[in-house]
């Protein structure tokens, strides 16, 4: 019999699907009914116990508190249209949760109860993660989690579980982790089954419902007849997801070697036709493009530009970008970014506007700086709440089906366009009578803006213009129809990712209504997510904050306070990142094998281990984000601990990083910042009390020519020598053009008029400079050209300073300065 039950567990298991696979077209169709089915009891679950009297008036309370405009998702519901089915998770304060409130499954929140249920009752633990936006998650609940027949099962031999990802990310990198050992794959929903000591024994992802309900039959079968089996089974996976969740002691460093490793891995899996790093699905994979951009602002080129933009070119051209809204889908199903799945996610929009920025500031392509500027405002414009504070996610789904909000029709642009404007717009757009998705279109653009202008005869600019106008009409049509679901939740860690972004476009871009949205957007997070211990909320709706902060939200918050005092927001946010970061080294540090743990030690210890998740995924890992954003502080401040715990989480997670360095890149840009100083622009020297600017300014009249500005500012009490020291031994203020490739010294360095003052430790007055000064020097630009691919040239400079205070000098330092020559500003 054990042999019989295990081929057939065995035999129904299905490849995982959801996050890096598509699955089949789902069978079976839900069946809708206005009134309850047939023995339908709004105080029983199939196949459960009646609720409790207390129990029940508790749901009851829940559903009035909702108030008269909620609706309950559900296709069972009584004559009256209220729902048939009312379980637990209608207690909850989640979305994802809210949405399976009305299932007939006897659904339990994570928590102690759960698993004492299981324990008490001998039943093994169902456990389903996913999240409110998700596609394949709505069509598992509509299968399977909606039938009454599945449903029974359930009720009777499992304790159901329902997790929202976003709510407890440590839950879901557990078991993800173990889905991804067993299966090799992963996505959401995912499905995983547990002891009552939360062990996994066995996962996967999505389940067609007649595979689900064939593979709870067998698992049933076995919980019954080899429970020793399965509990052996779950504790050898507990023990490989404890092995893959604990970083190991340092068998390497992190150095140029891992970098080096990086960028060949990266390269050897580029798609060289389409771009991007796999063949399809195709993600943004943001955090690679940021490390190869930072290389690439390293001087490490060797063919990696063309990597970027190639991939950014097409992912802007291709339906994955909301051509009429702005902003970006969270991935396409095809090698073409044609297709995406419609839902769209904050952290992708926070992400992809960083390196669309980052993209012009290296390159100077306008149309960089245009699909930053457009991601940037659709958040301002349909993700921000009342408060200030930034949405998570929008659905895929609207009107019943995938997508139909963003689809058009030539009919449907007539309508809103005139003859010549529509005539444009379905040539420029790619929209046929047939259609590139279920007989509509997906906007994209099959031509690159360069080139129809060049058909039309016309330049890039006009072209531009027109298209523009043609988008803020078809927007207007489109906001006429019914949108998809939104979830309003306010994630810290996301909501600080936005901020980043924000504050960096607002240095880039120059525009100030980006300061003053992530300016708000803090406060906000001061105000309600920061709680009186010091420690953070991660999660704040309808006006409630709740769930205990993770790493992700500490690290992505310090880099958010450091990113407002860099775009000029004033020295207290500098204070509130130091804060943070101590508040973060109390609660995840591991103080005796350094790095940190992915949960603090204040909040709830519900998991079968403490992990520690250093990889990368569709988001920094909260690790490297804490490692970098401790590099940062320190940089800036000169606060040795900073550095301290920055070290010894580097050190940490160094063997793991040399044996995957493609999963480590955001690690990789923070352990290149800790050894040659950062490439981005401000810098800062003596332990940031020298901050350090640099711009090209050019003039329209004779471009390629111009000049290298570097400001310093100096804090109060801080100096740096003149370029003419009155003393032979100290060491002078120096800027110098260093050799590269096609940029030439147009000439001497302006230096200011230096301040000769004589301090209270001195006899001899000193030349210095103090406050805000600027250094220019004239720059001479030889531009080439190859293919649509710009070859730009950087312009290199060196600074060499000294800078004392009237207590402490401190040693000489040399700044290299590295800036596109693609990044004009001012243009004059």
């Amino acid at each position: 019999m054990r042999a019989a039950i295990s081929v057939l567990f065995l035999s129904i298991a299905v490849p995982a699907v959801g996050m890096d696979a598509e699955p089949a077209e789902p069978t079976g169709a839900p069946v809708a009914t206005e009134v309850g089915p047939a023995g339908c009891d709004a105080r029983t679950l199939p196949g459960a116990p009646p609720q409790p009297a207390e129990l029940k008036a508790r749901f009851d309370e829940a559903l009035k508190a909702r108030g008269s405009g909620y609706v309950p998702r559900t296709e069972h519901r009584l004559p009256d249209g209220s729902p048939c089915y009312t379980n637990r998770l209608v207690l909850e304060a989640s979305p994802y949760l809210i949405q399976h409130a009305h299932n007939p499954v006897d659904w339990y929140a994570w928590g102690t109860g759960a698993f004492e249920k299981a324990r008490r009752e001998n039943k093994p633990v169902f456990l389903s993660i996913g999240y409110s936006t998700c596609h394949w998650c709505h069509v598992m609940e509509r299968e399977s989690f909606e039938d009454p027949e599945i449903a029974r099962f359930l009720n009777e031999h499992f304790v159901a579980i329902k997790v929202d990802r976003e709510r407890r990310p440590d839950v879901d990198e557990l078991y993800m982790t173990a889905v991804m050992l067993t299966t090799g794959h992963g996505g959401w929903p995912m499905s995983s089954f547990l002891t009552a000591d939360g062990k996994p024994f066995f996962g996967g992802t999505y389940f067609p419902p007649d595979r689900f309900l064939k593979l709870l039959t067998a698992i049933d079968a076995l919980w019954t007849q080899d429970r020793e089996a399965l509990s052996g089974k779950a504790d050898r996976i507990a023990q490989a997801v404890e092995r893959a969740l604990s970083t190991r002691a340092a068998a390497a460093r992190i150095d140029d070697d891992i970098t080096r490793e990086a960028i060949d891995a990266l390269a050897r899996s580029h798609d060289e036709v389409q771009g991007g790093f796999s063949v399809a699905p195709k993600f943004p994979n943001e955090v690679y493009l940021l490390f190869l951009m930072d290389q690439v602002a390293r001087g490490e080129d060797s063919g990696l530009s063309e990597i970027v933009r190639l991939t950014l070119d097409h992912m802007a051209r291709g339906g994955i970008h909301d051509q009429v809204g702005g902003g970006f889908h969270r991935y396409s199903i095809d090698p073409d970014w044609l297709v995406p799945h419609f839902e769209k996610m904050l952290y992708n929009q926070a992400l992809l506007a960083r390196v669309y920025t980052q993209a012009y500031r290296l390159y100077g392509d306008p149309q960089y700086a245009r699909v930053a500027r457009r991601a940037l405002d659709y958040v301002l414009r349909d993700m921000t709440s009342p408060e200030g504070g930034f949405f998570s996610a929008t659905d895929a789904d609207s009107e019943g089906e995938e997508g139909r909000f963003f689809l058009w029709t030539p009919g449907e642009i007539r309508s809103v366009l005139g003859a010549e404007d529509a005539a444009l717009a379905l040539a420029f757009f790619g929209v046929t009578d047939t259609g590139n998705f279920e007989g509509r279109n997906i906007l994209n653009q099959p031509v690159p803006p360069r080139e129809f202008a060049r058909r039309l005869g016309v330049t890039e600019a006009i072209l531009q213009a027109r298209v523009d106008a043609i988008l803020d009409r078809l927007y207007g049509a489109r906001e006429r129809r019914e949108h998809p679901g939104r979830d309003e939740k306010l994630i810290t860690a996301w909501n600080a990712m936005m901020i980043v972004a924000l504050a960096e476009a607002s240095l880039v871009l120059d525009d100030p209504k980006y300061l003053s949205a992530a300016q708000r957007a803090a406060g906000l997070l001061r105000e309600h997510n920061l709680r009186a211990d010091g420690g953070l909320w991660r999660v704040r709706l309808q006006g409630k904050s709740s769930i205990a902060g993770k790493l992700d939200d500490y690290a992505f918050l310090i880099e958010a306070f450091v990113a407002l005092y860099d775009a000029g927001a004033g020295e207290t946010w500098l204070a509130y990142a130091g804060e943070m970061a101590r508040s973060m080294s109390l609660r995840f540090r591991d103080v005796s094998n350094g790095g940190f743990w992915l949960n603090a030690s204040d909040g709830p210890q519900d998991l079968f281990t403490r992990p520690k998740a250093t990889g990368d995924g569709a988001k920094p890992s909260g690790y490297s984000a804490a490692v970098r954003a401790l590099a940062r502080l320190h940089a800036r401040t000169g606060e040795p601990e900073f550095g301290d715990w920055a070290d010894a989480a580097l050190a940490a997670v160094a063997g793991e990083a040399r044996e995957h360095p493609g999963s480590h890149t955001y690690l990789l840009i923070a352990a290149g910042e800790m050894r040659n100083g950062e490439s981005g622009n401000p810098r800062y020297a003596a332990r940031g009390a020298v901050r350090v600017s640099s711009r090209l300014l050019v003039s329209s009249k004779a471009p390629g020519n111009g000049i290298l500005d570097v400001e310093l500012r100096l804090r109060p009490g801080w100096h740096v020598n003149s370029h003419r020291p009155l003393q032979k031994d100290l060491v002078p203020t120096e800027l110098r053009i260093t050799d590269v490739p096609d940029v030439r010294s147009g000439g001497k360095v302006s230096y200011p008029p230096p301040e000769i003052k004589r301090l209270s430790f001195l006899r001899e007055p000193l030349s210095l400079y103090e406050g805000t000064v600027n250094l220019r020097t004239g720059v001479a630009i030889d531009r080439k050209t190859s293919g649509e691919l710009d070859a730009v040239p950087a312009v290199a400079a060196s600074l060499r300073l000294q800078a004392c205070s009237d207590q402490v000098c401190l040693a000489p330092e040399e700044i290299l300065l590295r800036l596109p020559a693609a990044g004009w500003v001012n243009r004059q």
